[in-house]
């Protein structure tokens, strides 16, 4: 974790502040809380090899993704779940610990440069953009990945207020739900609705925003 906070600063930030959501959305459904708040801490130790090319650790304004093709930028990204898993290892990290590097995406789309190469390439293969997986297999894997991505996607909410944010995260996991990616999971329809709430709540309560009543 000390290593994680000097190497890659913002993805430390950032798995704090997945890992108190996480905890809080387990809490609320009856899950393992303290099991998916160190998964959430541990989840991102792969962007340590190239802090760089992670958002949240560009602070200079040079973005390296600028030199490369959108291929090799979606390859680099995808990466930091299998650097994730090797530095886990590496450091006798509990195989329960691991699932959670290696689910935090499933098989979702790095969706930023897939759209990016199919502007320059209509013939573009897809799976070249994809996380290899698995999908979550616990609820707890599931929330982790719930989390990550409102989390990550909540620092692009320009001017948010609670509607706003209700919205964001009904889209986001609603997505999710869409692409299967809770089918392994063992979590009901309405234990995410349940955390759709908190996240919700504990977003409203991040930005300091009063709810909106109707008039």
């Amino acid at each position: 974790m000390k290593e994680l906070s000097n190497k890659a600063p913002g993805t430390f930030h950032h798995s704090l502040n997945v890992a108190n959501l996480a905890e809080a959305a387990a809490n609320e459904i009856g899950a393992n809380a303290m099991l998916v708040r160190v998964g959430a801490l541990y989840h991102d130790i792969g962007k340590m090899k190239n802090p760089t090319y992670f958002t949240e650790n560009q602070s200079t304004g040079i973005n390296p993704h600028d030199e490369l093709s959108p291929t090799e930028s979606a390859q680099i990204i995808i990466n930091h779940v299998i650097d994730g898993i090797e530095i886990a290892r590496k450091n006798n990290l509990p195989d329960r610990v691991i699932d959670f590097i290696r689910t935090h995406h499933g098989t979702s789309l790095v969706y930023y440069f897939y759209m990016k190469e199919k502007e320059v390439n209509e013939l573009i293969a897809i799976e070249d953009f994809m996380y290899p997986g698995p999908k979550p297999f616990s609820k707890e894997t599931a929330i982790l990945m719930m989390c990550d991505s409102v989390e990550a996607a909540s620092k692009s909410l320009k001017e948010p207020t609670s509607t706003k944010i209700d919205d964001f995260v009904e889209s986001i996991l609603n997505k999710q739900m869409n692409d299967d990616q809770f089918l392994n999971a063992n979590i009901t329809f309405k234990e995410i609705q349940s955390i759709k709430k908190i996240l919700k709540q504990k977003l409203t309560n991040i930005y300091h925003l009063r709810i909106e009543y109707p008039e």
